[in-house]
């Protein structure tokens, strides 16, 4: 260490890996060499991973590494379900490491049955020390969120919870919880910790409709949604893309004209900047990101329906022309899976169509795939688990579709899935904690404000909460990882972090 500690002062260099990454860090804070320090730290986050974060969490406490320790913290909370069952770090946790990792309102878990597992297994590695702590951990886990089934069966009829008397008032607390809010009798999802729900880790943008001066954003967790400013943002019929916690508004049209202009949005500080335009002007155009690239495909410019298609670079600010379509369409609807882009239906300009395309950045070759079985146009379309949804859309002005299929592209194949409760044209769809949903549109008569969402493992739709006002023409884009944002959104109370772990 001595000898790395002198080459370091000579050379400014340091050969770190993960079999000396440890050793060096305590020598270089020893001796106060603050650039090895930060050197360990930069090197530590490179390679954080699932299998050695929770023993990365857990060296961090020896070291006044705060901003290092919070990331952590937050890689370990967001990637919770990954790593709980694949890795025994999380067993060689305190309690009190542990617990602050279970109460947090960030915890990632899509079921909470998962929090409480974890608290069976880490009890289970070390029972005769551990057994008497169940008291202390099952406040952690959000026992009104639970399955009724599950609450009964696994939680209140498990052995340490009814060897623990402790444990009484913890289950009267989440059955009342659990009655009061299937009741609607509860004052707030708030109020009571252990039916609170957990904050998402990503979160819905709802743009476009008529109302152009805020957008729509939505908590799947709680079924909650609030109103934004939408700032500089005043566009319709235009496309849009996620990419880098940022959204791309792309074309479309206002009351006076059609737009190539693109603008950049940060929802975290409400900022809106001009970006390099589009080639071509293009309303009602499907937005997707690929690899770090934003792909604008078809539209509508007054004069022509297009097949054309551009590419954005971010890094280099420019637009690029790819291999054109073999049709000319707008109103269709274009998602991503295996590293392609898929496009299908839209309107031709004398028809709603059928027909489905498939593009290889790796060949800019776009080839036909096996057609819907139904002409869409307005559809929404998905990708989840490795299939295509293809949702709702209209044949023609007085025929809307409810219904759904679905694309495998392994077999090129259709067959069909359950249909929404009621039909919808040009509406938003985006995939939200591994459920679609979509979001308001036009029935055929009206405008329509309600939100459904489809849980494939149950292979049913269910109501979600209503946006405020019936719109259509909707865009929807799904933002990950914006922490600080989300708790200023969707407060749930004061978070809570572990020692020394500072704040987000």
């Amino acid at each position: 260490m001595m000898h790395l500690i002198i080459g370091y002062a000579y050379s400014q260099s340091l050969p770190l890996t993960e079999e000396n990454v440890v050793e060096v860090l305590a020598a270089a804070d020893q001796f106060l060499v603050s650039g090895m320090v930060q050197a360990c730290s930069l090197f530590l986050e490179d390679q954080m991973c699932l299998r050695n974060c929770v023993h990365i969490w857990r060296l961090l406490d020896f070291y006044s590494l705060p901003e290092l320790r919070n990331k952590v913290f937050l890689y370990i909370l967001k990637h919770f379900e990954e790593i709980v069952f694949s890795t025994q770090d999380l067993l060689e946790l305190s309690l009190q490491q542990l617990a602050a990792i279970l109460e947090n309102d960030h915890l990632n878990v899509r079921r909470e049955d998962v929090v409480f597992e974890a608290v069976l297994r880490w009890i289970n590695h070390q029972p005769d020390q551990r057994r008497g702590h169940i008291s202390e951990l099952l406040p952690k886990v959000r026992l009104g969120l639970l399955n009724a089934d599950y609450l009964k069966n696994c939680v209140m009829d498990n052995v340490l919870v009814k060897n623990s008397i402790e444990c009484v008032p913890i289950i009267n607390d989440a059955v009342t919880g659990f009655l009061d809010s299937r009741s609607g009798t509860s004052n707030s999802a708030s109020s009571n910790h252990l039916n609170r729900p957990r904050l998402p880790s990503s979160i819905l943008l709802v743009s476009g409709g008529s109302e152009r001066s805020s957008f729509r954003v939505y908590d799947a967790r709680a079924d909650h949604w609030v109103t934004v400013s939408a700032g500089g943002v005043r566009r319709t019929h235009h496309g849009a893309a996620a990419l880098n916690s940022l959204v791309y508004f792309i074309g479309g049209c206002t009351a006076e004209r059609y737009l190539n202009t693109v603008q950049k949005f940060d929802l975290a500080t409400g900022s809106c900047h001009q970006v390099a335009p589009l080639n071509c002007c293009r309303s009602a155009l499907s937005a997707v990101v690929l690899n770090g690239c934003i792909y604008a495909i078809g539209g509508y410019n007054a004069h022509v329906y297009c097949d054309t298609v551009e590419c954005y670079k971010p890094e280099t600010d420019c637009w690029t022309m790819v291999a054109p379509m073999h049709s000319r369409r707008c109103s269709a609807s274009a998602t991503t899976l295996n590293d392609k882009v898929y496009i299908f239906g839209g309107f031709n300009g004398h028809h709603s169509l059928s027909s489905a395309e498939c593009y290889d950045p790796r060949t800019n070759l776009w080839t036909l795939i096996a057609p819907m079985r139904s002409c869409r146009s307005g559809l929404g379309v998905a990708a989840s688990r490795g299939r295509i949804y293809a949702v709702g859309g209209m044949i023609h002005e007085t025929c809307h579709l409810s219904t759904v299929e679905v694309y495998n592209p392994q077999t090129n194949r259709w067959h069909r899935a359950p249909s929404m409760s009621a039909p919808r044209s040009h509406f938003g769809i985006e995939v939200v904690d591994d459920q679609i949903l979509v979001v308001g549109g036009y029935n055929g008569y009206t405008d329509v404000l309600t939100v459904e969402r489809y849980d494939e493992e149950a292979g049913l739709w269910y109501r979600a909460s209503s946006i405020e006002t019936p719109q259509n023409s909707l865009i929807c884009c799904v933002l990950h990882g914006l922490t600080g944002l989300v708790e200023n959104l969707f407060p749930r109370g004061s978070p809570t972090f572990p020692n020394a772990a500072g704040t987000i």
